[in-house]
């Protein structure tokens, strides 16, 4: 492989690597910021605790999840050949799950948020279910995020230590 090359397919997995870690903080960040106030929302006040959020969430993680499945599939190709081959296969397999689970089953949770829900119990109800299916989502980004952490660890074990990868 020339070095032009190598340095393109780093830099390539790294983009994606980026993506899957902005995904599990942005996760993470659902989990211990957003969920705990869960309970004190009112139809008065969740509308701006959560649609405006979610909605520039949507656009901007639509676009990277595109950029996600690019690089996904050029680390796949790349790596297709390697003992390390299962590391995009699993990413992507867990992406592409997020991707239709998420429009299937939360983005109509976030439609009926965005209609300004006036009833406080079918608001925690979606809050609720909304809440439970994120945990679902989480989870998948941590596994994203461990596979490729796993990635380039075994790589830089490799590189900085190779008398222990015998």
């Amino acid at each position: 492989m020339n070095n032009l090359k190598g340095k393109l397919l780093i830099l390539n997995h790294a983009v994606f690597f980026l993506c899957a870690s902005m995904y599990l903080g942005t996760g993470g960040s659902l989990v211990l910021f957003s969920f705990p106030v869960a309970p004190q929302l009112t139809p008065d006040n969740y509308y701006l605790q959560f649609v405006p959020q979610i909605q520039a969430a949507t656009d901007f993680f639509t676009t990277m999840s595109k950029l996600m499945l690019v690089t996904g599939f050029i680390m796949l190709f790349s790596e297709w050949k390697q003992s390390t081959r299962w590391v995009p296969i699993v990413c992507l397999l867990a992406l592409i799950g997020t991707i239709v689970f998420t429009l299937q089953c939360i983005f109509p949770l976030n439609a009926e948020m965005a209609s300004h829900i006036k009833d406080a119990t079918h608001l925690h109800e979606v809050l609720n279910q909304w809440m439970f299916l994120n945990r679902i989502r989480v989870a998948c980004w941590v596994v994203e995020w461990a596979c490729m952490m796993w990635y380039f660890a075994t790589w830089s074990l490799r590189s900085r230590y190779p008398q222990w990868t015998h």
